[in-house]
Parts: structure tokens; C-alpha cells; sequence
């Protein structure tokens, strides 16, 4: 199986392999489709645990494999989720068998490494597109006028992959749609995070509060997107 680490470079002093930018890139993307959710807690839950469903689950440059979910304005890995106001990581959850673990389940490591085998590619040009996942938890993007008025809630189709490492949230831009249903790849498909007007990004739960106009849902929203 082809080693993806990025072992010839060393530190010095301590001989150990140095942690770049690209040996910490993201190769490849495998989506979460059994229901596993990240644990996470934050300074005012106390003992209590809060959830929320891993979108998917990638490999690095260095082949390190952790959890992604999409989290304030980006998808972050889940273990590198570590302020204790916003939320801190507190492991992978199974709600099938109430279990929680620390540590990538060995089928999504056996998949992400095996695929990565098969379809290994380097691109030289960072905007390349490597792989466009469906997103199949409900993510919300949500954006705010440059006044400050008017808030819009949009359902994210797919994530994109680039040869960068970066993972996009794409959107429809309806004033180019050709044809129905609009799927993964699909050339009307816009970045969200290239958009000025792009603040966060929502899992269904909370945008269908939103949407539903809860006052503490509108409130919390009010005061991420109003914020310096």
C-alpha cells in the first residue's frame, strides 16, 4: 500500500519528521453515511455533551485520517476542535450502540487508504478539483448583506476538493441552472466561502429553526453575523 507520509522531511535536531503545510493537506474525502456523530462540549454545557453529524471523513498528505464537520465559517477536523467557548472535541460517537471512541473507525481507514492507492494523483495547480462529495447532513450556508439586514439561508449541494487541501461548501446559483436535478459537479455550482456575503455554515437542525424564526435560534444568529 503506497505510504503517503512525508518522511524525508526531518527536523535536525530531532531527526523526527517535520509537519508541513502539505503533508497536511487533505488527498481524499470518504462521506459519512452510517450516522456518526462528533461529541463536543463547550464552557457553559458542564457535564453535558453536545452533538453534531460527521459530514465525512479525511486523509491527509502525512496519512493521518480524523473527522470533518462543518463548523462557524469552514470544515474543520473534528480533534482540532479546542476552544472551550465555541466547543472542544470529546470524541466520535456511535448513536447505533451508544458507543464513543477517540479514533477513526478502521472501515473508513481501510476505504480512504485503498482509494487513495487506486486513484493516486498529484496535481501541480491548486484550484484543481481532486474529488466533490455529496453532503448528506443538511448543511446550511448562511449569508448576510453587506448592510447588515438581510439574512439567507442556503442549502449546500456538495463539498469540493481541491489539490490545495481546501474543502468548499457549493451552492447553486440559480441563474445558471440547465438542468434538474443540480448534482455534485455541476457547472452552476459556486464556492460559498468566495463570497463576501458568506458568514457561517448551519447543520439542518439549527437552520430549520431559523427558518422557523425561534427567537433563541434568531437571537444566537444575530449575534454571530452582526459580530466585528
Amino acid at each position: 500500500m503506497t505510504d503517503h507520509r512525508y518522511s524525508n522531511v526531518v527536523d535536525l535536531f530531532t531527526g523526527k519528521p517535520i509537519e508541513t503545510s502539505a503533508s497536511r493537506r487533505f488527498i481524499r474525502l470518504s462521506p459519512e453515511l452510517d450516522g456518526l456523530e462528533m461529541l463536543y462540549s463547550n464552557s457553559s454545557s458542564g457535564a453535558d455533551l453536545y452533538s453534531l453529524k460527521i459530514l465525512c471523513w479525511g486523509l491527509r498528505a502525512n496519512g493521518e485520517i480524523v473527522g470533518l464537520v462543518p463548523w462557524l465559517n469552514s470544515i474543520v477536523p473534528c480533534c482540532e476542535i479546542k476552544d472551550p467557548l465555541d466547543g472542544r472535541f470529546e470524541g466520535y460517537y456511535d448513536p447505533g450502540i451508544e458507543e464513543i471512541f477517540r479514533e477513526p473507525p478502521i472501515h473508513k481507514i481501510v476505504e480512504l487508504e485503498t482509494a487513495a492507492e487506486y486513484f493516486e494523483y498529484e496535481s501541480n495547480k491548486a484550484d484543481e478539483v481532486l474529488q466533490e462529495i455529496p453532503d448528506t447532513i443538511g448543511t446550511h450556508a448562511v449569508f448576510m448583506d453587506a448592510d447588515r439586514e438581510n439574512l439567507t439561508l442556503t442549502e449546500v449541494v456538495s463539498w469540493r476538493l481541491y489539490a490545495s487541501g481546501e474543502i468548499h461548501g457549493m451552492l447553486i446559483d440559480h441563474d445558471h441552472v440547465e438542468t434538474t436535478p443540480v448534482l455534485p459537479g455541476d457547472l452552476c455550482l459556486y464556492p460559498a466561502q468566495e463570497s463576501g456575503e458568506f458568514r457561517y455554515f448551519f447543520q439542518h437542525h439549527i437552520a430549520n429553526k431559523i427558518k422557523s424564526e425561534d427567537p433563541e435560534a434568531l437571537a444566537a444568529i444575530a449575534a454571530l453575523v452582526t459580530a466585528p
